[in-house]
This record gives C-alpha cells, sequence and structure tokens, in this order.
C-alpha cells in the first residue's frame, strides 16, 4: 500500500502560499464568529487552530480546516437559547462536542454513510444557508436594530423600516461590498478580504465615526500568544450535545464535498475517514484554544491550490501566520467596523450560490426539486439544526423511493445454453414455469414494490416461479415476508417457489426447521461460481415437477 505521507516535506512554495490563506482567514475567521453571534476572537482562533492541526492528519492534503459559514449558522442557531454572559463558553464546549463526535465518526468508518446525502439535498441546504446569512447579515451590514424569529423577517424588517438606518455604517458597508467586488476581478483577487476591511476601517477613523460599531465593541481582542485551556464542561447539556451532532453532519458532508473538489496533485486517493478525523482534531484543538467550529472550506481550500500549495504544509503554514498577525496586530484587529465582516460574508454568501447548478437539479426531475425545494425552505424557517434534520429525512425518503421506482422484474426465458430476457407476465397459467430476475433494491420500499410486480397465481395450477436471486447477500424482514407469502399462495394452487442463486448468509436464515415450522414450502439452489448454473438447475428440477403432476 502507498504510503499517505510520501513526498509531504515541507517546500519554500507551501510557506509562501500559506500567506494568502492567512490574510483571508483573519477577515473570514472574524466573520464567521460574527454569524455565530459570538466575539470576532472566537473565529480567529478557530482559523488558527483548526489550519495547523487539523492539517496535520487531513488524507486530502491540500484542504484547509477553518471556519465556514455553515457550520458558523448552525453553532449560533444551537445557542439562541444560552444566556449571552455564556454563550461564548458554551461555543467552546459545543466544538469540543462536535470534535469528539467527529473523530468517533472516522473510527468507526462512517465516511461511506455521506453518499445517502442527496446532492439536491446538499445543495438546497447550501443554498438556504446563502439567504439566511445574506438576510441576517443585513442589519449588520447598515447598522440598523432588527426584528423578527428568522433572518428573512429581521430583513424585512430593516426594508420596512428605513429611518433606522444608521447611513454611516450603511456607507462603510456599502464601501465595503464594492472594493470586495472589484479587487476580486482583478489579479489581487487574494487580498481582496483585505482591502475590504483596511480601507473602511482607514474611512471610519479618519472620519471620526465612532457611533460605527467595531469589533472590540463585540468583545475585547486578547494581546499576545492564546494560551490553551479546558473548556467549561459544566455547561454540558442534552441540547449542546444534539446540536454538537448537527454541527458534525453538517461540517463532515461539506468536508466531503471539499475533497472530491479538491484531489490530491499526486493522484493518491482521499480517504473520507480519515478527513473525518482530521476535522475532529482541528475541532478538538479549536476548543482547547477558544475557537469555534471548523470543517473543510471549499473557498480557503481553493485559495490555497491557486496560491501555489504542494502539501498539507501550505495549509498548516496559513495557521502560522495567522498566529503572527494575532500576535502582532490584535490592536488593529479590534478596529475593524462591524459593517464590513457583514459585507465579507454576504458577498460570499451571493457568491457561492451556483445558478447552473440549481438549474440542472431543477431540471433532473420532481423528486429532485422537491428535495431541493424542502432543504431550502426548511433551512430559512428552521434553526438550522433541525434543517440538517429535514434535510438528512428527505435524504432517504429519495433514496427508498428512488429504490422502489427503479426495480424491475423480467422473465427469462431458456434458449439452449443461454437466459434470455422477456417482459415477465401479469398471471400465471396451468403447467407453466416462470424464470424471474430482479433488478433494483430488495430493501424497504423496494420490496413492496416487488410484491406488487409477481405474477398473480390465482386460478392457475401446478406452475413454478424461479426467482433469481444472484448476487444477493443480504435480505431485509419485509423480503423475507413478501417471499414467504408468495410461496403460501402458490403452494395453495399446487404451485411451488424456487429460489436460485441463493448466497450462504440467506440460506442461513432460511432454515428448513424455520420454513417448516411457518408452513412454508420453497426449493433452494445455491448459487455457484458459474452464472446462470443454479438457475438452469432450477428450472430442469421444475420440469421434472410439472411433468410429474401433469401426469
Amino acid at each position: 500500500m502507498r504510503n499517505p505521507f510520501a513526498g509531504q516535506r515541507m517546500t519554500k512554495a507551501d510557506v509562501v502560499a500559506g500567506v494568502p490563506g492567512a490574510i483571508g482567514g483573519v477577515p473570514d475567521g472574524m466573520a464567521a464568529g460574527l454569524l455565530a453571534g459570538v466575539s470576532p476572537v472566537h473565529g480567529l482562533y478557530a482559523s488558527l487552530a483548526g489550519r495547523f492541526f487539523g492539517g496535520i492528519g487531513t488524507s486530502t492534503r491540500l484542504m484547509v480546516i477553518t471556519t465556514t459559514s455553515a457550520s458558523a449558522l448552525a453553532a449560533g442557531s444551537v445557542l439562541t437559547e444560552v444566556a449571552p454572559e455564556q454563550r461564548s463558553a458554551a461555543m467552546v464546549v459545543l466544538t469540543l462536542l462536535a470534535g469528539i463526535a467527529m473523530l468517533v465518526a472516522g473510527a468507526l468508518r462512517l465516511g461511506r454513510y455521506t453518499r445517502f446525502v442527496s446532492h439536491s439535498v446538499m445543495t438546497g441546504f447550501l443554498l438556504g444557508v446563502a439567504a439566511n446569512i445574506v438576510f441576517g447579515q443585513l442589519p449588520v451590514l447598515v447598522g440598523a436594530p432588527s426584528e423578527g424569529s428568522v433572518a428573512a423577517l429581521k430583513a424585512l424588517h430593516v426594508i420596512t423600516h428605513p429611518r433606522q438606518i444608521h447611513w454611516p455604517s450603511a456607507l462603510v458597508g456599502a464601501l465595503a461590498v464594492v472594493l470586495l467586488l472589484v479587487v476580486a476581478r482583478t489579479r489581487f483577487r487574494t487580498v481582496a478580504s483585505l482591502a475590504g476591511l483596511i480601507v473602511p476601517a482607514a474611512v471610519v477613523i479618519g472620519l471620526g465615526w465612532d457611533q460605527v460599531a467595531t469589533v472590540s465593541d463585540a468583545g475585547e481582542i486578547p494581546r499576545g500568544f492564546p494560551v490553551p485551556q479546558m473548556p467549561e464542561l459544566s455547561l454540558l447539556s442534552p441540547s449542546l450535545i444534539a446540536g454538537a451532532l448537527a454541527v458534525t453532519v453538517i461540517v463532515l458532508v461539506q468536508g466531503a464535498g471539499v475533497a472530491e473538489s479538491s484531489p490530491n496533485p499526486d493522484g493518491f486517493r482521499a480517504k473520507t475517514d480519515r478527513d473525518f478525523r482530521a476535522q475532529g482534531i482541528g475541532n478538538v484543538f479549536s476548543a482547547l484554544f477558544r475557537g469555534m467550529p471548523v470543517g473543510g472550506s471549499l473557498g480557503q481550500t481553493a485559495i490555497n491550490v491557486t496560491s501555489g500549495a504542494r502539501t498539507r504544509w501550505a495549509a498548516m503554514w496559513s495557521g502560522l501566520w495567522i498566529l503572527v498577525i494575532l500576535v502582532l496586530l490584535s490592536g488593529v484587529v479590534g478596529r475593524v467596523p462591524m459593517p464590513t465582516l457583514a459585507a465579507i460574508l454576504i458577498v460570499a454568501a451571493v457568491g457561492s450560490m451556483n445558478i447552473d447548478q440549481i438549474v440542472a437539479i431543477w431540471s433532473s426531475g420532481n423528486i429532485s426539486r422537491v428535495a431541493l425545494g424542502v432543504t431550502f425552505v426548511a433551512t430559512l424557517v428552521l434553526p438550522v439544526t433541525s434543517a440538517v434534520g429535514v434535510g438528512v429525512g428527505v435524504s432517504l425518503l429519495m433514496q427508498m423511493n428512488q429504490e422502489a421506482m427503479d426495480l424491475r422484474v423480467v422473465r427469462l426465458r431458456v434458449q439452449g445454453e443461454y437466459l434470455v430476457e422477456s417482459p415477465a407476465p401479469k398471471r400465471l397459467t396451468d403447467n407453466e414455469i416462470v424464470i424471474l430476475d430482479v433488478y433494483g433494491s430488495l430493501f424497504y420500499a423496494g420490496a413492496r414494490t416487488l410484491q406488487s410486480q409477481l405474477p398473480d397465481p390465482t386460478g392457475a395450477t401446478n406452475c413454478v416461479v424461479i426467482l433469481r436471486l444472484r448476487g444477493r447477500t443480504t435480505a431485509s424482514s419485509t423480503f423475507l415476508h413478501i417471499v414467504a407469502d408468495y410461496a403460501r399462495r402458490l403452494d395453495a394452487v399446487g404451485g411451488r417457489l424456487y429460489l436460485s442463486g441463493v448466497a450462504p448468509q440467506i440460506r442461513s436464515v432460511w432454515t428448513d426447521e424455520l420454513l417448516e415450522s411457518q408452513g412454508i414450502k420453497i426449493e433452494f439452489f445455491p448459487a455457484s461460481s458459474t452464472v446462470g448454473e443454479s438457475t438452469l438447475s432450477a428450472y430442469a428440477d421444475a420440469e421434472i415437477r410439472v411433468d410429474e403432476r401433469r401426469s
């Protein structure tokens, strides 16, 4: 097996590539803290710890583990019922719990389950998150008070009460938006966020607009080297545990998406479970440094790649550069106007709305439309943690519905040494032998769909149905119930059900003693290494049975 750490020596290119990431990470981190409803310093410390400690163990080597809008919004929604004076400490505990949950998910190899969250559901969720960011940050952008239980209502309150807008704050926010959009279209796009901070801050200081809210108003920025400390575990509660699990789902699914979009340059295949553990480590250390939840960031990973990163050291160096900025410039960070952070969030949220992707999903069918729409609406009107549950539920329902819809039963006719497909009959006739093959899942709804497609034996006599189970090693209780019921119906008209290609795992469940105790008569033909052999053997035996009973 190839060593995943091979060729991972630190290079000068990695050290340099870490600089743009750090420059962008400072405003992004502060904005994430604002989005979560806590001091921006939590986002700064999270950006530092997530990048460095999480980057040590990533399987997707160029992935940057840092604050993300979705995790920040989810964390903020978990803390809405926490008293304001305890919110910062609760955020740290939430981050620790999420980190532990991610480590457990990696240890249990749960990475394979991320595929059950459909693309439509994840797109709807992220679209809803982006909309919530825009709506929720509008009051901060214009310095206006807001009312409403959800972000959309808060934005509506601002729009319908223009006299409450603080126009100096609105001008600062608008200037930041313009700078972010303009600089992003130049070759200096990697420092667009920095420009969006520095210039508006200079305007506020130069004009003496003291009423414009700054980062220091939300909490003092500690000076010097951040010292690790244990979270206040006395704040542990069932709501925090449930919220941490919701944050974990969001972070891990997003991280899997980052891994898909940023494959390793040397072709080494990323391991989802290892990325789970790396994000878990990043969150544990983020909590120790009083940070907030972190995860794989698509935007910051893209900056890392375009900046010339070659190994995992680039992400780690961006964390070290953030530490340098914190130690040397903490006073400057505190004077950043809050409307500029809101501008960064709004521009990033609007930029994340991929219209082409939404159109493609919308045109792919009713199921995808329903999943996209339901998840989007749920994210707008429900807490993010509840919306995640709705999204996962929609994914599972879609999965089962698709399995049921995709299930198809065909008839196999014996022509010499071959089995030739033809449409399955609706009804059986006297002395008929029918071989059936099934395409699709036989779990849950799929098994019920099979029940509706099996030929009706009513009115027929001395008929045999051979159900081919080649390649199926497990069977749900629903499937076993349906097969047993069909076997009884055939037996009632003098027929018999044969099962061919039966795997040992299935036969060990359906023992002769069990079948006899329930009055079920089934003939089994175990699978062999030769495809079709057991089915042809079953057909030959069925011919003998039908001929004997006919005479």
